[in-house]
């Protein structure tokens, strides 16, 4: 990594890759993409938020994918968590089963849209703790 980046594995760094996918879930879908893939890294942004959050507080976490899970340590180790954290759960649907065709419903515009929506608050609250 470029000295100007933080270090790799650290709470800054989870928190840059959080963005990261949070700017890929917001770009316009090119042609030929799936809105699966797109909601897959708006929930990969929400992931990987909490995560900073748990480098920064210095937790250990499990590899999951799961929103609640890792909102759910948080909380019980003392972390505040936010209402919309709370109400980005449902984006664990877009981590694993809506990447493989025929695993779940196709996902939608909207779908993808409300997707984006709960992850971006997510990355925002990370945001004021991992400062």
């Amino acid at each position: 990594m470029p000295p100007d980046d933080p270090t790799w594995g650290s709470a800054k760094h989870w928190l840059a890759r959080a963005e990261g996918h949070l700017a890929v879930a917001r770009q316009p879908k090119p042609p030929g993409a799936f809105w699966e893939d797109l909601a897959f890294h708006a929930q990969q942004a929400a992931e990987f938020a909490l995560k900073a959050v748990y480098q920064h507080r210095g937790l250990a976490f499990r590899f999951t994918h799961s929103i609640e899970e890792l909102g759910g340590g948080l909380e019980a180790a003392g972390e505040a968590i936010p209402d919309a954290v709370r109400s980005a759960i449902i984006l664990t649907r877009y981590a694993v089963h809506a990447r493989y065709p025929g695993a779940a419903p196709p996902v939608s515009p909207k779908d993808h849209e409300c997707a984006v929506a709960l992850a971006a608050p997510v990355v925002a609250w990370a945001h004021t703790i991992v400062a």
